[in-house]
């Protein structure tokens, strides 16, 4: 589950929230789905 006091329980909300803003993430902020197993479609 991805840690955070915002999305506790809620890895839904953090990944809806994440796929819609990738564009504008950071580096940093991309990884940290990424150490967790998660993948994005080309």
């Amino acid at each position: 589950m991805i840690d955070g006091p915002e999305y506790e329980g809620k890895p839904g909300v953090f990944l809806s929230n994440t796929k819609s803003s990738r564009a504008k993430l950071t580096a940093d902020k991309l990884q940290r789905p990424a150490d967790h197993g998660l993948q994005w479609a080309a």
